[in-house]
């Protein structure tokens, strides 16, 4: 499983950019993990700076504020670099307030405008409240694809959630069950899995990724006894990544597929739908899992729990997924530095 594991992060190096992590909802647990992060990563890195209110930070929390990224490296071992944004009504931690939500999107739009200028060197995202959002006019399903259309490749992005024990891919991410089911296709799984071979060379160094493809009913269908999805749509898919020479297998019965044993094949799992993925990852590995959002031009990653209202505050919330979003962050952002992409790595 060595193949999986994240490594080691040292200290940002003069060479290397400080990454940008955006506010999240203010009333979440955000601004208590950003201050435990910051407390595990100052003496090691990678160096970050938060964009957010100072005043929704717990109390006694060491920071500065900071003009520029330049600055937030040489901030970082002693105190929080903090791009200032302020909130126009008070917070209360597990109180959301929708007067909040222009902010939070601020946030987010200041991220990523200082990765794709090159000034940071990652994106990586704090939990939002959706419905907080939604509330106030916002008009994505998510981070995710409001990310790709920040970076102007809408209908790209791809959503992988990796721990040092599983990575994994949902074909149809954030609809219902039901419409997973009507908008599941041949061409999607493809233009997925394409993606995510890309990005697993790309960003993760795997030269001949290993896919495996997920069925989608019981037994991956038991030859069309207990569903035609796989012969129908999944199988046509395996059929043209391979004849593209990618390395696929499946389709794998979703019940057996994610055993220490059959996760030891492959390099990641693409499932049908999203709890398909994410019942797994968040099984076996929830503090270490991290979002990795596939298909931009620029590193993206957050931690894999929401907002978590309810024990904002109480001093319960456990930084460590923001811990190893923020290490993975670092890793890719530093890769991909180091290993500019030749043209003929693209797909097409």
């Amino acid at each position: 499983m060595g193949a999986r594991a994240y490594g080691s992060c040292s200290m940002t190096s003069p060479k290397q950019k400080p990454l940008v992590l955006t506010m999240g909802d203010p009333a979440g647990i955000g601004p208590e993990i950003t201050v435990g992060a910051w407390k595990a990563l100052r003496k090691t890195g990678p160096a970050f700076a938060w964009i957010g209110d100072p005043a929704c930070l717990p109390p006694g929390t060491p920071y500065e504020d900071v003009v520029t990224l330049t600055e937030a490296s040489s901030v970082f071992p002693k105190a929080l670099p903090v791009l200032p944004l302020s909130l126009p009504a008070p917070v209360h931690p597990g109180e959301p307030d929708v007067l909040n939500a222009g902010p939070v999107v601020d946030s987010i739009l200041r991220a990523v405008g200082l990765t794709r200028a090159e000034d940071a060197g990652a994106v990586v995202t704090n939990p939002i409240s959706k419905a907080v959002l939604r509330s106030a006019g916002f008009p994505h399903p998510g981070h995710t694809e409001f990310l790709a259309e920040l970076c102007e490749v809408p209908g790209e992005e791809v959503m992988m959630l990796a721990s040092p024990m599983l990575r994994v891919v949902p074909v149809t991410v954030h609809v219902s069950l039901r419409e997973a089911l009507d908008t599941l296709t041949t061409d999607l799984i493809v233009k997925v899995a394409r993606t995510t071979a890309h990005a697993l060379k790309r960003d993760f160094g795997i030269t001949n990724p290993r896919l495996a493809i997920a069925g989608l009913n019981p037994h991956a269908g038991e030859e069309g006894h207990m569903g035609r999805e796989e012969i129908d749509i999944i199988i046509p898919a395996i059929e043209q990544l391979r004849a593209k020479g990618l390395n696929i297998q499946g389709p794998m019965p979703p019940d057996t597929m994610f055993t220490d044993a059959a996760r030891a094949t492959y390099d990641v799992a693409l499932c049908m739908y999203h709890d398909q993925a994410l019942i797994p990852i968040k099984t076996l590995d929830m503090e270490n899992g991290v979002n990795t959002t596939l298909g931009l031009p620029i590193v993206r990653t957050s931690p894999d729990h929401g907002t978590a209202f309810d024990i904002a505050g109480k001093g319960l919330a456990k930084p460590e997924s923001l811990i190893a979003a923020l290490r993975l962050a670092g890793k890719l952002a530093a890769y991909r530095a180091a290993n500019p992409e030749p043209p003929e790595m693209r797909f097409t």
